[in-house]
C-alpha cells in the first residue's frame, strides 16, 4: 500500500519577519536553496513507488502559492485556521480508513532525505500494526526551542511513547540530553486514517463530529475540496499533540537522524545555513565576523568585527538582531508602530 502524504501549509508569518508575512509565510519562501520549503516537502515524497499523490491542506489565503509552487496534487482548503488536529482530521476523513497517512509540516528543513524515507518506512510498519507514530529527532544539544518525547519500552524498530514534554528550560534540556531517552518532537506523524478518526472520536468527540459534518457538507471542485465553513469554523483550535497524541494509549515514536530543523527562528535558519557551509545570501560583505548571517534582497550589507548577529534587509525593512534574541522577533512583527 502506498503511503498518503498530507502536507500541511500555513503560518502566521511572524517568526521570520520581515521576510515572512501572513500573506506569504515561510513554507512558500526560498530560504535554503532554489526550492521553497513547501516544494522541498513535496520533493521528499515524490517517489510514486512509495508515496501517493500528495494531499495538501492549506487556507484560502495561500491557495495561490500552492497552485504556483506545487506539481500534481490534491488540495483541501481550510475555511479558517484551526491548528493541526482539525487539519489532519479533514484529510483523514477524505481517505479510505485503511490508508497509511504521513502528516508533514511544509515549513521544515530536512537535510538527509534518505534517512527521512527510512524513518517513514519504519513508522509505517508500526502504524500498520495499530500505532500512532511520531518521528523523533536524536538531539545533539540541549535545545530549549523544541518539544521533547520521552521514549519508553522498545517497540519493533521504534519505542512506545512514554510522554510528551513541552519546551524545557536550559537545565532540563541538558538533563534530557544526558538521559539519552528523550528526542525532539519533529511534528511528523504516521497513522492509519480510520484509527486516527476513531481515536479522535474518543478523546475529542465534538471535534470529530464537526470534522465529519464539514466533510459531508463540503463540495468538490476539480482536485480541490472545500469543507463546509459553518461546521469547520465551530471547531476549537488544537494541535494533534494535545488533542490526540498525548492521550492515546497507542502512541509510538521512531527516532531519526536526518538533519532536521523546524526553521522556527532566524537563529534556526542560520544554523541550517551553517550546516550547509554558509550563512550569507544576497549582496553582503563580512570582515572579521564570527557567526554572522546576512540576508538582503536589495542594498549591500557590510559588517565588520561582529559576532552572533543576524542582519535581514527586505524591501524598506531592516532587521538587526542578536542571535540569541531571534526567538523574540514575533513581537516586532506585530508592532504596528514600526
Amino acid at each position: 500500500m502506498l503511503i498518503q502524504p498530507v502536507i500541511l501549509c500555513g503560518g502566521s508569518g511572524t517568526r521570520l519577519w520581515p521576510v515572512s508575512t501572513p500573506e506569504k509565510p515561510k513554507p512558500f519562501l526560498q530560504l535554503l536553496g532554489e526550492r521553497t520549503l513547501f516544494q522541498q516537502a513535496l520533493d521528499r515524497v515524490a517517489d510514486r513507488s512509495l508515496f501517493a499523490t500528495p494531499l495538501v491542506v492549506a487556507g484560502e489565503a495561500h491557495r495561490q502559492w500552492v497552485a504556483e509552487q506545487a506539481g500534481n496534487h490534491a488540495l483541501i482548503v481550510e475555511p479558517c485556521a484551526r491548528n493541526t488536529a482539525p487539519a489532519i482530521a479533514l484529510a483523514a476523513a477524505r481517505l479510505d480508513p485503511e490508508t497509511l497517512m504521513l502528516a508533514c509540516p511544509s515549513d521544515h528543513y530536512i537535510a538527509d532525505e534518505s534517512a527521512f524515507r527510512d524513518a517513514v518506512h519504519t513508522a509505517s510498519e508500526l502504524a500498520a500494526d495499530g500505532n500512532l507514530v511520531s518521528l523523533g529527532i536524536e538531539p545533539d544539544r540541549p535545545e530549549t526551542g523544541y518539544g521533547y518525547i520521552e521514549r519508553g519500552e522498545v517497540l519493533g524498530a521504534g519505542h512506545r511513547t512514554a510522554r510528551f514534554v513541552e519546551k524545557p528550560d536550559e537545565a532540563t534540556a541538558a538533563a534530557y540530553l544526558a538521559d539519552g531517552n528523550f528526542v525532539w518532537n519533529a511534528g511528523i506523524f504516521v497513522f492509519r486514517a480510520g484509527q486516527l478518526l476513531d481515536e479522535l472520536a474518543q478523546f475529542r468527540p465534538e471535534m470529530a463530529e464537526l470534522v465529519r459534518s464539514a466533510v459531508e457538507e463540503g463540495r468538490e471542485k476539480g482536485d480541490t475540496f472545500l469543507p463546509a465553513e459553518a461546521s469547520f469554523s465551530a471547531i476549537a483550535a488544537e494541535s494533534i499533540d494535545y488533542a490526540l497524541m498525548e492521550n492515546t494509549r497507542h502512541a509510538a515514536v521512531v527516532t531519526a537522524d536526518m538533519g532536521w530543523s523546524d526553521i522556527g527562528s532566524w537563529k534556526a535558519l542560520m544554523d541550517a545555513h551553517e550546516s550547509k557551509g554558509g550563512a550569507a545570501s544576497g549582496n553582503a560583505r563580512l570582515v572579521d565576523c564570527k557567526r554572522v548571517m546576512v540576508r538582503s534582497n536589495g542594498p549591500r550589507v557590510s559588517a565588520l568585527g561582529l559576532e552572533d548577529v543576524i542582519i535581514v534587509v527586505e524591501g524598506d525593512e531592516v532587521l538587526v538582531v542578536a542571535r540569541d534574541a531571534a526567538e523574540k522577533i514575533g513581537s516586532l512583527a506585530g508592532d504596528e508602530s514600526r
